[in-house]
């Protein structure tokens, strides 16, 4: 927990400086950066708590929507992973995939530390093979090595929040892959290797 709490803390530090620069066109910029950061400190401790994490999804493909207590009392709970497996299935295919639920960890803290409302627009989720092969012969920014093929990636924004102030507090979380797509209004997360792209 204090391994956690503390890299949650730097990601907090860096966001705000992140945002700080972002605001530098307000002479007021600094303290408007200052006196937010007690909300999303108070925010982000929630977040760690072990008592629930919550979060709620929106399927532009599908048109589903779902919100789950994905993790209580200390532990994560199975059915509710059983669901979001089933809900970040492959669209195109219909093919379900394990998701590695350090994933929801990743925006459960991301949506704390933005102080992020309602549900997360799901772009991409699982990906399988037969999609990933397909989509990489029509664009090379799609990847051969996928984390999407692994459960380990979703592509997403955050109705309500700036894309580029979702894709700096993602970033400053230093999780995983950090992808930046502004054209196409989303986000890439993953739980492997620290990077970023745009």
């Amino acid at each position: 927990m204090t391994v956690a709490f503390g890299r949650l803390s730097a990601a907090i530090e860096s966001y705000s400086v992140a945002m700080t620069i972002v605001s530098r066109r307000s002479v007021f910029g600094l303290a408007a950066g200052a006196a937010a950061l007690v909300p999303v400190f108070a925010h982000a401790t929630a977040a760690l708590s072990p008592l629930g994490r919550e979060l709620a999804f929106y399927n532009i493909h599908t048109s589903e929507t779902t919100r789950v207590l994905y993790f209580d009392n200390g532990k994560y709970v199975p059915d509710a992973l059983e669901s979001l497996n089933h809900f970040l299935r492959d669209w195109r295919t219909g093919d379900i995939h394990t998701i590695d639920p350090a994933l929801f960890d990743q925006l459960h803290d991301l949506q704390a530390l933005t102080e992020g409302q309602g549900a997360f627009t799901v772009i991409c989720g699982y990906r399988s093979p037969k999609t990933n092969e397909a989509l990489h012969e029509r664009s090379s920014g799609v990847a051969t090595h996928s984390q999407h093929l692994l459960g380990k990636a979703m592509d997403l924004n955050l109705p309500g929040k700036d894309l580029s102030h979702l894709h700096a507090a993602a970033l400053s979380l230093k999780a995983g892959g950090v992808g930046y797509y502004p054209n196409s209004d989303f986000i890439h997360m993953d739980t492997g290797p620290v990077r970023q792209w745009t």
